[in-house]
């Protein structure tokens, strides 16, 4: 929203604008004062960016093999203070991942131009009418549990 408040400011004002979005003007200048000084982030995003570079350069110094709990332990050896979570979600953020061993986990993908093969049972998976199929099962499931048994004439 601060990029199109930026291109339209001219036009029409800040004020006018933010007045339509659902922004406050007060936001829009606090956010345009941190663009012009990175001194004025919050702390949060200024450890971040801290953070990075350490766990960038740790990262490429280990050959670039450690996953984000060899990473986090590394960064307290070196005296970087940082939480695991917090390297986690930094490294996921910057695509840094550890090598996994063993062999990849591959699914089936189905390709979308392949043939499917026919449905020669003719089979239905619509119901005829409302809970058709649910008040099947549950007469069939309610017959032969053990709780309904006393309840049943007994077979002759």
């Amino acid at each position: 929203m601060v990029a199109f408040v930026d291109v339209h400011r001219a036009e029409h004002g800040v004020e006018p604008i933010c007045a339509e979005l659902p922004i406050a003007p007060s936001t829009y200048y606090a956010h345009k004062a941190r663009q012009a000084n990175p001194g004025r982030l919050t702390p949060r995003v200024q450890r971040d960016a801290e953070l990075c570079t350490s766990i960038q350069r740790m990262w490429g110094e280990n050959f670039r093999v450690y996953g984000a709990r060899k990473a986090w332990r590394q960064l307290r050896r070196e005296g970087v203070p940082g939480a695991r979570r917090t390297v986690e979600r930094l490294m996921g953020r910057m695509g840094l991942h550890g090598v996994v061993r063993g062999r990849r986990c591959r699914t089936t993908i189905p390709a979308e131009i392949a043939e499917r093969p026919l449905d020669r049972v003719q089979r239905q998976f619509t119901a005829s009418q409302s809970n058709r199929r649910l008040a099947a099962w549950f007469s069939l499931r309610c017959r032969s549990s053990r709780c309904c048994r006393r309840s049943l004439p007994a077979r002759r």
